[in-house]
Parts: C-alpha cells; sequence; structure tokens
C-alpha cells in the first residue's frame, strides 16, 4: 500500500501527480470537428450524435496534433456489435441485434450510415 493512501480517507494523494505523467492520448469532440465538421451535419437527428468521436474511432490526440497519423482502420460490424450486440444486460429499448439473424453476415454499413444509423446507407 502506498504511504500516502488513506491521508485524505479513500484516496492517495500522488495519484494526481501520477496521472500527470501520463500523455495525453484523447483530442475530444471539438478538435475532431475542427477538421471533420461534415460529421456533425451527418449526426444531426441521430442518437449517434451524442456519441463523442473517440468512442469508435478510438483516442486520437496524436493525429489532432498531426494529420499525418493516421487513426487505426475501423472493423465497422465488430465495432458496431460492441454497443449492439443482444444481451440480457441491455435495456430492451436499446437497438439491439443478433447479427446472424439480423444481416445474414453482410457488414453493418452496407446498409446503415455510420454517424446516422436510422438512415439507410447510399450506395
Amino acid at each position: 500500500v502506498p504511504s500516502d493512501f488513506g491521508r485524505y480517507g479513500h484516496y492517495r494523494a500522488g495519484a494526481l501527480a501520477d496521472n500527470r505523467k501520463h500523455a495525453i492520448a484523447f483530442a475530444g469532440k471539438t478538435a475532431c470537428l475542427d477538421c471533420h465538421s461534415e460529421v456533425s451535419d451527418l449526426q444531426k437527428g441521430s442518437k449517434h450524435a451524442a456519441v463523442r468521436c473517440e468512442a469508435c474511432h478510438g483516442a486520437l490526440a496524436r493525429h489532432a496534433e498531426d494529420p499525418d497519423v493516421k487513426p487505426a482502420k475501423l472493423a465497422a460490424t465488430r465495432l458496431c456489435l460492441t454497443c449492439h450486440r443482444a444481451t440480457a444486460g441491455r435495456p430492451a429499448k436499446f437497438p439491439q441485434v443478433e447479427p446472424e439473424d439480423h444481416a445474414g453476415g453482410a457488414d453493418c454499413t452496407s446498409c446503415h450510415r455510420p454517424h446516422h444509423p436510422e438512415q439507410e446507407a447510399k450506395s
């Protein structure tokens, strides 16, 4: 147990200094929209409008600082199913799918637009 644990209750005073040593990994939605403003328009009216960019695209601070640093390529279906695979623990009103029954193996983006999945994908 670190020597500074418990000085302020169930808190370790040195934790703040330890965390300051880590490089910032997330840029935030504002930084993303500075260059990708069209995404805000694509999300209008969608339930995904409340989802922050880095929830799907990963930490993007390095990309925001240097656009030549490309983010990792997304595997859309795997990513979508992180939140939308049918599980007993999710509220029934939350959109959930059994991928085998729902899409017959097709990629989610073949039917849905990633930033506004309520709309059909453009052919």
